[in-house]
């Protein structure tokens, strides 16, 4: 099964809960950021090195970028846990600037029917000029692979996003995942610091699950420092509450993020 680990620290070793029995697949995703938003905004999570027991884990920042912090949370799968598929990718402007929004994932094996497939961002950069608007979505799931768009709007300057992925059966028991938005409460033009809201599980857990959450679309105005915290609460074995909050004078237009709870 996945097990669910986090680290907010620039440089950190991670320790697993339970060891591997072989060197884990770690996907992983931002859910917490605070920026000066007088610097370049470029920050990107990353686990250079892992072991059986643990993990090297680090954020890094560049050029004049100030992060005062950043949480990100990681899904460690085993192995041998042939149901998960996991990868990443980069839309990188400032290299080439026609990269296409939208690309084409192929599945390493097929699945037997359409998997379940989640997506969420663990490197960004901006201009800091402009708003930071940002959002990852999976399209046209079926069997073999499915289309993954990285997209932004109006006059932001995006010079480089990352998605990870993770594909899974979607009959897989134990195990929920959706797509979170600010928008789901209020519309975007009513922008407010704190955003929450109750779900219910679609699937049955007999003990509450863990849960991974990651930041899959931003939409912040660039006037005040870019702060965003996404994290769950009140989680039971049928539901949960999920935040996606900020603080002080950043105006937050709309923000999501991908769940997923397991046992």
């Amino acid at each position: 099964m996945p097990v669910l680990c986090s680290f907010n620290q620039s440089e950190t070793r991670v320790n697993f809960p339970r060891p591997f029995v072989a060197l884990p697949r770690l996907p992983h995703g931002i859910r917490h950021l605070d920026f000066d938003k007088n610097h370049s905004i470029l920050v990107k999570s990353e686990i250079p090195f892992s072991t059986k027991e643990w993990a090297n884990c680090r954020f890094i920042a560049w050029d004049d970028t100030i992060l005062y912090g950043g949480i990100d949370d990681v899904f460690a799968l085993a192995p041998g846990d042939l149901d998960f598929l996991t990868g990443e990718h980069m839309r990188c402007l400032w290299k080439d600037p026609d990269a296409p929004a939208s690309v084409r994932i192929n599945f390493e094996r097929p699945f037997i029917t359409p998997p379940k497939v989640v997506v969420f961002f663990n490197h960004l950069e901006f201009d800091k000029n402009h708003n930071w608007r940002v959002i990852t979505t999976a399209s046209d799931i079926d069997a073999n692979g499915f289309t993954l768009n990285i997209e932004t709007w109006l006059d932001t300057i995006l010079h480089c996003a990352q998605t990870c992925w993770i594909a899974y059966p979607e009959d897989r028991e134990h195990i929920f995942s959706t797509s979170v938005s600010t928008t789901d409460i209020r519309p975007w033009n009513e922008p407010q610091l704190q955003n929450s809201k109750e779900i219910t599980f679609t699937v049955e857990f007999l003990k509450k699950p863990s849960v991974f959450m990651a930041l899959n679309y931003l939409d912040i105005d660039c006037k005040a420092n870019l702060r965003i915290n996404a994290y769950v609460d009140g989680i039971s074995t049928n539901r949960l509450v999920w935040h996606i909050d900020s603080w002080d004078d950043t105006v937050i237009y709309a923000a999501g993020a991908t769940i997923i709870a397991f046992t």
